[in-house]
């Protein structure tokens, strides 16, 4: 699984550091379930996804959907376990992120967000 460094150039932040990507059907399944909380400049991106549940989970997270062209199409503030989100059919991928980094980070939809490898790192 390769690592990504995530950022908002429309705000000027960065969300993660090293966001691990889970794009097989079975990285994309086993998501968060039975993994220790997330710390700041950790997260997870599902590619493809289009929604995700909370069932299993021990903790809260962040949420961002993005579109193919990586444009924020939704935000979840602190989903809590148990929780679903909406299906998002313009959705291309989820960001999953610590409870709280999207507010501090200031990130809205519309936001255009980017993605750089991180060289030498697994997660």
């Amino acid at each position: 699984m390769t690592a990504v460094r995530v950022e908002n150039p429309t705000r000027g932040t960065t969300l993660g550091i090293h966001v691990a990507v889970a794009e097989s059907w079975w990285s994309r399944l086993r998501g968060l379930l039975n993994r220790p909380p997330l710390i700041r400049g950790e997260g997870l991106l599902l590619r493809p996804c289009k929604a995700i549940h909370m069932r299993g989970m021990r903790y809260g997270i962040d949420v961002a959907f993005v579109d193919r062209n990586d444009r924020v199409i939704a935000l979840y503030h602190n989903l809590m376990p148990g929780r679903r989100t909406r299906w998002h059919w313009r959705a291309a991928a989820a960001l999953e992120l610590p409870a709280g980094t999207l507010h501090s980070a200031g990130t809205r939809e519309g936001d255009v967000l980017t993605w750089t490898t991180v060289p030498g790192r697994k997660p």
